[in-house]
């Protein structure tokens, strides 16, 4: 399930006032007809091979596979046995079945799994698109979830809570449905695709320990990375099949990674500690729906310092300190640039990290434009740009690009600045959704700067 508030606190541009949602959309927008350039979308993936050693990502393969989210383990491993059919139903956006097929031929060539569109109506797989208002009347705090044995969200309620939809008793896979919003912004529809579609095919688990994969809550990659790909393509080795124990899994996956993902024999393993269950639920809180603000400050203070007593110097306690700048930076915003610098530090000691980075350097900049600084703005801005782009992040790189127009401003660059906020337009277009929702995020950027009054 992916969370319905979560994402939406990792693009937003720190010391403003106002917020505004990183995927706020009341409809697709259709091109042309309000004025803004044509919406842009991503055509090229590249991605990068998993750089860790294969006796942690054998580790890894366990514990998403024979876990589920909660914690509780699963006594079989369960997949679908033979080519797996898709279907679409319901209203989808224009950019459903474009988004849908790109992913399917990622999953066909780096994943090589037998998948294929279809419209029959035994398809394996439902992708059902609805409006977030039913998908929240169901699960009140899903942005969108995948259901085993059901094809249409008419049937989850009465199948809720039951052996039906309970995935710690499927023993196989032959039918389960994704709903998707209908009414978010593009990019919020393809990421529901990649993590829900994922886990219809693949493992169910999440870990926080996982700094380059979709398999994590943490939501900062949001397109199935190069380590998801060969999760799922050891998922569906023909080594394994339905039913398998963990213990039987376990002895062959040394061979199979090794046949699989060769580079990572020669790789010495980090052992990363598992994230203990305190944590996960300090995260949630602070960064979930439903808490207060105080409640919030408290749970994130409480992740950095669970984060700071077992010694982590990883990804997990540099995003402790990101989710206290997030938490921070509207009452105290002195406070908040220490802990996004303290987590950008953190992000540098890994390449495994450079996304999370980009992320980071959208909050200096926002620092370093409120100060009036435009050199340091885009020093933090420039090298990000290229690592939104990569991962295929809309929203990411259109905010990015906008902050980078209001630093070229202040730095007397200004028909460039045009230029680049103009070319932001079509980016922010599939990040945001709506015209107003792109309109509010320049304004919000605008505000930044405490020389925008002089020009007008």
């Amino acid at each position: 399930m992916r969370n319905f508030l979560l994402p939406a606190l990792f693009t937003l541009v720190g010391c403003m006032p106002g917020h505004i949602s990183d995927t706020p959309s009341r409809g697709i927008v259709q091109d042309g007809t309000l004025g803004l350039p044509p919406l842009k979308s991503f055509t090229t993936t590249v991605q990068q091979a998993p750089m860790r050693a294969n006796s942690d990502i054998a580790r890894d393969f366990l514990a998403l596979a024979f876990q589920l989210e909660s914690g509780r383990e699963l006594p079989v491993l369960t997949r679908f046995e033979g080519p797996i059919s898709i279907r679409v139903t319901g209203a989808p956006p224009a950019t459903l079945l474009p988004d849908l097929s790109r992913l399917i031929y990622r999953l066909q060539s780096e994943a090589r799994l037998p998948v294929s569109l279809t419209n029959a109506p035994n398809a394996n797989i439902t992708v059902q698109a609805v409006s977030r208002a039913e998908i929240r009347r169901n699960l009140p705090h899903a942005a969108c979830f995948v259901v085993p044995n059901i094809s249409d969200i008419s049937e989850y309620k009465a199948a809720r809570r039951t052996e039906k939809t309970n995935w710690a008793a499927l023993r196989s896979r032959q039918k389960l449905a994704v709903f998707v919003p209908n009414d978010a912004s593009p990019q919020e529809v393809r990421d529901c695709l990649h993590e829900e579609l994922a886990q219809a095919i693949g493992p169910l688990n999440d870990l926080y320990r996982l700094p380059d994969s979709v398999f994590n809550d943490d939501n900062m990659h949001t397109v199935l990375t190069g380590f998801d790909m060969l999760i799922l393509r050891t998922y569906y080795a023909p080594e394994l099949r339905t039913g398998m124990s963990k213990r039987q899994v376990a002895a062959l996956l040394p061979g199979l990674l090794a046949r699989l993902n060769p580079a990572g024999e020669a790789l010495s393993p980090t052992r990363t500690a598992p994230t203990p269950r305190s944590y996960i639920n300090a995260v949630q809180t602070a960064l979930g729906p439903g808490a207060s603000m105080p409640q919030r400050r408290a749970a994130a203070q409480k992740a950095l310092s669970i984060s700071r007593a077992f010694g982590w110097q990883d990804h997990r306690r540099a995003f402790a300190h990101y989710a206290m700048g997030r938490i921070s930076q509207v009452s105290d915003p002195a406070l908040a640039l220490e802990h996004f610098q303290a987590a950008d530090q953190l992000y540098a000691r890994s390449s495994a990290t450079t996304l999370h980075r980009a992320y980071v350097a959208s909050q200096l900049a926002s620092h370093a434009l409120s100060e009036g600084n435009g050199l340091r703005a885009l020093g933090l801005v420039n090298p990000a740009l290229h690592i939104a782009q990569k991962h295929e992040n809309a929203a990411l790189l259109s905010t990015l690009m906008l902050l980078r127009a209001e630093a070229l401003e202040l730095t007397g660059r200004s028909s460039e600045a045009h230029h680049v906020r103009l070319d932001s337009l079509g980016w922010a277009r599939y990040g945001f959704g709506s015209e107003w929702a792109v309109r509010a995020k320049m304004r919000e950027i605008e505000t930044l700067s405490p020389s925008r009054g002089k020009r007008g």
